[in-house]
């Protein structure tokens, strides 16, 4: 990347990261740290800071950060709260660039020690120009590196691929990539801002708008003390990769709750709601469809317009889909004549043949659901198709067929899939679709939202 982020990438690409605070004791988060670099297979140099080891999980330590020989791009502190000040001055002193500060005790804690401590930190880091990650964070992961720089281990084993996340909350953070390993969905960087003490949203949607390894940009938040800049950025870099947030403290507990967990300000949601709409930023109310909605701006099209083709493997899910697009705005229209009169010319009789069509009766004849998705796909009236297949034995080999014919087609259209099967049926066939842009979701409930939120970021951005 440009100089501007020297420092940034001094945390998110380290060619050297010492941990100050490391542990072999598998009750301290130092020694959780330790695993997640050596597990995520970090291709640095990792330097332990523990003055009473000489060695820990077979990486020779250090007594103390000025006795590493080499130089250190970034250092992650696990320490106690009232040792960071000194210890952010002997980071300025080794010439560190950059802190993932996981200690927690500052502004976060009911206790104006806690506060006072987070204003020295900040004032240091700012003096000393080190941008610090945290306090109070799980850390950070950068997939394509790979980079584990946090407490989890486990964060190492999540694909790496396109979504950028920035959150507020561990928590958050956890579910999200957990989230994302049970749907095989791949993330580019974790990241957990915390107290957020000289790095905030809007430089992480700076820093990740230059970034080449992400396409779509995902935060979970709970406040801001300045709304404003996160707009401001917004606006400014126009966007050019999707943003996608969701906003917790909808409900007055949750609102209280916000500004407790993290120190910051709430606000009304109505507020930040029509601000982000404003700035091109889609808004989102589960972290499920945080996830799917960052799936599908990362895989597919978008749709020109709202008129969506529902074609079906069973008549179910196939009203499931329309009752969420009705409610979602989008329409379940009728198809051009042309195309009605090829899809009753390759359906047998008895079967629902307008939109949306139930192609269960054709399973066993691969060119006519050939042919009804390609004559869908060129009619004018259509923008998207949700396409839904439930696994029955009868119809094992339905996608078989189906996700060759789909590869092989010119799509100029967004497909959105609910292919559900049992594990191990359908896997590859899924996967080889989501690699050539046509996402899959579990349910079609979710599919039919997920097609919605694409036509939603369509408008606001005015593509």
């Amino acid at each position: 990347m440009e100089k501007k982020w020297e420092t940034m990438d001094a945390i998110f690409i380290p060619k050297s990261v010492a941990v100050i605070g490391a542990s072999d004791n598998p009750g301290k988060l130092g020694s959780h740290v330790m695993r997640s670099l050596m597990e995520g297979k970090y291709p640095g140099r990792i330097y332990p800071v523990n003055p009473g080891k000489g060695e820990i999980l077979g990486i020779k330590t250090y007594p103390s950060l000025m006795e590493i020989p080499d130089g250190v791009d970034l250092s992650i502190i696990v320490l106690p709260a009232e040792q960071v000040p000194k210890t952010i001055r002997k980071c300025k002193e080794k010439g560190v660039k950059g802190i993932v500060l996981i200690t927690a005790g500052f502004k976060e804690i009911e206790d104006k020690r806690g506060e006072s401590l987070q204003k020295e930190i900040t004032e240091l880091a700012n003096r000393f120009d080190i941008k610090i990650i945290g306090p109070n964070t799980f850390g950070i992961v950068n997939l394509h590196l790979p980079l584990n720089a946090s407490f989890t281990p486990e964060f190492s084993r999540v694909e790496k691929g396109g979504i950028g996340f920035v959150s507020q909350s561990g928590g958050m953070s956890h579910l999200f990539g957990f989230l994302s390993m049970k749907n095989q969905i791949g993330l580019s960087k974790i990241i957990g801002l915390g107290n957020r003490c000289n790095v905030d949203f809007w430089d992480m949607l700076e820093y990740l708008e230059e970034d080449p390894d992400t396409k779509v940009i995902a935060m979970y938040l709970e406040g801001l003390d300045e709304p404003r800049r996160l707009i401001e950025a917004a606006r400014t870099r126009n966007s050019r990769k999707p943003i996608i947030a969701y906003k917790v403290g909808r409900s007055s507990t949750g609102n209280q709750a916000s500004q407790f967990h993290t120190g910051s300000l709430a606000g009304k949601h109505e507020i930040y709601e029509a601000a982000f709409r404003q700035a091109g930023i889609l808004t989102v109310s589960s972290s499920e469809e945080l996830l799917d909605t960052a799936k599908a701006l990362a895989l597919s099209l978008l749709p020109d317009g709202n008129r969506v083709a529902v074609l079906s493997g069973q008549a179910g899910p196939g009203m499931a889909a329309c009752d969420v697009c009705e409610m979602e705005g989008l329409s379940v229209s009728p198809f051009s004549s042309e195309t009605q009169k090829r899809v009753d010319t390759l359906l047998p009789p008895l079967a629902i043949r307008t939109n949306p069509v139930d192609m269960g009766p054709a399973w066993y004849d691969s060119e006519a659901i050939r042919g009804i998705v390609e004559s869908v796909l060129e009619d004018r009236k259509v923008d998207a198709i949700i396409l839904c297949i439930m696994f029955a034995s009868a119809n094992r080999s339905a996608v078989e067929t189906l996700a060759t014919s789909l590869l092989q087609m010119k799509r100029k259209k967004p497909i959105i899939c609910c292919i559900s099967a049992p594990n191990g049926i359908w896997d590859e066939e899924i996967k080889h679709l989501e690699h050539s842009g046509i996402p899959n979701y579990p349910t079609p409930e979710r599919a039919a939202k997920t097609l919605a939120n694409l036509w939603r970021f369509k408008r606001i951005k005015g593509k």
